[in-house]
């Protein structure tokens, strides 16, 4: 069987990554986490790549960014996704741990990993997985709001994330520095926030010790993105 496709695609704003997957058999595609600001350039390629669009999977509500979700929703015949503990209303699949939905020849696989924020999903494809904002390239999401907890991070990335193959491939949500992917492996040598070389107690002193800025687009984006994308007037 061929690999599945992946497109790797940047926001400039948000130092956001969005993912465009598909299954180069069945043309049948998905997007991870798409930003309202660049539904044109999305859908664009979708199009030209002749794919038809099946689902939109979200890793998280986002703080920083409006998803893109439903105004896709509107434009095409496309369900949305979030992990069940997201608290969000009007998504088309609440995915519980270890659920998985099929795109073409491929299984999607939803593994629940809270920290960043209590809904925090990651999905798992062909030995890729993208971990939102749970595990970045060299660091982790930060745990300071969304019901967002220190030790439920340490949990979700060393008793799940790091429990697939050393080589599986990690896309994050962010990157912030120009890195564009990882490993398993990397993450547990080298990870200075939470490689196999931190305890869970450091971790926690760690993440209460930090001071982050209230997120610029806090106030907009998180009741849109409860709502899978619905701006308030």
């Amino acid at each position: 069987m061929p690999s599945i496709k992946i497109r790797q695609l940047f926001d400039y704003n948000t130092w956001t990554y969005t993912y465009l997957i598909w299954c180069p058999t069945t043309k049948l595609c998905l997007l991870i986490d798409p930003v309202i600001e660049q539904i044109n350039r999305d859908l664009t390629l979708i199009n030209n790549l002749d794919l038809q669009l099946e689902y939109i999977l979200e890793t998280h509500v986002h703080a920083d960014h409006i998803t893109a979700a439903h105004t896709i929703r509107e434009k095409t015949n496309t369900k949305i996704i979030y992990g069940e503990n997201s608290g969000v209303k009007g998504a088309d699949i609440l995915m519980k741990d270890n659920e998985f939905i099929i795109l073409g020849k491929y299984k999607i696989s939803g593994i629940t990993t809270p920290g960043h924020t209590l809904g925090c999903i990651s999905y798992y494809v062909d030995n890729y997985i993208f971990t939102g904002d749970t595990l970045f390239i060299g660091g982790t999401g930060r745990t300071d709001f969304q019901e967002g907890s220190p030790s439920d991070m340490y949990d979700s990335i060393t008793k799940k994330i790091f429990k697939f193959s050393n080589d599986t491939i990690v896309y994050p949500a962010h990157n912030y520095n120009g890195l564009t992917s990882s490993t398993i492996g990397e993450e547990k040598k080298t990870n200075p926030n939470v490689g196999l070389h931190i305890s869970k107690n450091e971790f926690i002193k760690n993440e209460k010790n930090k001071t982050r800025p209230y997120p610029k687009k806090f106030d907009i984006a998180v009741p849109a993105n409860m709502l899978c994308g619905i701006i308030k007037k």
